[in-house]
């Protein structure tokens, strides 16, 4: 192993173990702030520690009642699930918390993957560096939220992405320079490995978040202008998208038992939708109708072929889209407001938005996205596979157009940012895979 690798290597080290332990000082910080008789900040949480508990006693797979039965993917729950079989039922918040705070640092390490793989060692340390002490960041690393898991997921699953592209550049240049042909099998196979690894853990990442089912798909058709290997970016996409169809197939499958139908995530996306597009909506998320909607389904005739939770999501689906279509005015300024409030500079809730707390959020965030926008305009000429790692936040943004949004929900596509902050520090050496 050369000197340098050893130095890199150690650097690595030192800031992975920075960064894990600015996470567990921020648990038990955050902890320590949560008032008697409460356990979380958010209700998402709560949610998710209830259907741990269920999965961790062997009980239905429900939250609240027989009639949400699919209300929200397996993947974290089944992680908290873990953990109470080990601690019990009188397990610690703090726990889970400190799980985020590993898998926190987890994400910091596949910054530091994904940023090696499209520019170089040093600017993969100070990615890395960034992320470890960013505060969006450490902040979902604190919480008992299906972001900690999601965010090292997809950041793996754009690295292996990538990987897999540069295989076939690989295989290209051998081509080229008439070398053997088991050396252009070897890279090929590799490619294929790389390509259904990236797939599967794309699966993973939509069992804990369901919002990422249509990444692949959407990038599939993003990347076409960014790239002259059009069949082999289509090859690639579907190799990806059928090694996430086999992660997704058994709670297809179970969901599938439960309601006679085909559900692709949950049965929540037709109350998420209403909630962004509605006659009160602000863009934040505020449930006030379910319980109406819930109390009307009650009264009307029950059907067999059609379980009380598939009817509630179908039918605030059509009267959600129904509303947009006659309204189109509206949802275009609420899709502007929702944008504003994804990437405000500051916090939107006033009451967690003290002075303090917007000028840290303020001073870190600006700075970082203009390194950002700069990182990104390094590979202008060779903008692919570079492409992939900021796509996130395309496709996410215009999810939470749709949808609801608030600050949290950008913080996973920031840390695919953070690549390209480096990138404009260092003038990191371009992505090297032909476009």
């Amino acid at each position: 192993m050369s000197l340098k690798r050893l130095s890199s290597g150690a650097a690595l080290w030192a800031v992975l173990a920075f960064a894990l332990i600015l996470r567990l000082g921020a648990c038990f910080w955050w902890q320590s702030r949560v008032p008697p008789g409460h356990r979380f900040e958010f209700g998402d949480s709560e949610a998710y520690w209830i259907l741990a508990t269920h999965i961790a006693h062997g009980e239905p797979y429900e939250y609240g009642s027989p009639d949400a039965r699919i209300v929200r993917m397996p993947g974290y729950p089944l992680m908290l699930a873990t953990m109470l079989s080990v601690f019990g039922d009188h397990m610690p918040v703090l726990y889970a918390r400190l799980l985020s705070a590993l898998l926190g640092t987890a994400a910091v390490a596949a910054i530091y993957w994904l940023t090696t793989i499209l520019f170089d060692r040093r600017t993969g340390t100070l990615a890395a560096l960034v992320a470890a002490c960013y505060p969006g960041a450490i902040a979902m690393s604190m919480v008992v939220l299906s972001e900690a898991p999601f965010c090292p997921l997809y950041l793996a699953q754009i690295a292996m992405w990538i990987k897999s592209w540069n295989c076939g550049e690989e295989s290209a240049s051998q081509q080229a320079n008439h070398q053997e042909d088991e050396a252009g099998k070897t890279s090929g196979r590799r490619q294929l490995a790389w390509a259904a690894a990236s797939g599967v853990l794309g699966g993973l990442a939509t069992l804990v978040r369901p919002d990422w089912l249509l990444f692949v798909p959407f990038v599939a058709l993003a990347g076409l202008p960014f790239t002259r290997r059009r069949g082999e970016h289509l090859k690639l996409a579907l190799i990806m998208s059928l090694a996430v169809a086999v992660v997704m197939a058994p709670w297809w499958w179970r969901s599938f038992r439960v309601v006679g139908r085909f559900v692709p995530t949950t049965l929540q996306v037709g109350a998420s939708l209403y909630d962004g597009l509605n006659p009160r909506a602000t863009g934040a998320s505020d449930m006030w109708f379910v319980e109406g909607f819930v109390a009307e389904e009650h009264r009307r005739p029950s059907a067999p072929d059609q379980p009380q939770e598939y009817r509630l999501d179908r039918r605030l689906r059509n009267v959600a889209l129904q509303w947009a279509t006659e309204h189109p005015a509206q949802v275009c300024r609420l899709a502007v407001t929702k944008f504003v409030r994804m990437w405000n500079v500051w916090p939107n809730d006033r009451e967690h938005g003290g002075v303090l707390l917007r000028l840290v959020t303020a001073v870190t965030y600006l700075p970082t996205l203009v390194g950002a926008l700069v990182g990104i305009a390094i590979t202008r000429r060779k903008p692919w596979p570079a492409a992939i790692a900021w796509l996130p936040a395309v496709y996410l943004t215009l999810l939470h157009l749709v949808f609801v949004s608030s600050l949290r929900y950008r913080e996973p596509p920031m840390l695919g940012l953070l690549v390209f902050t480096a990138a404009a520090i260092t003038r990191g050496t371009r992505p090297s895979s032909a476009p």
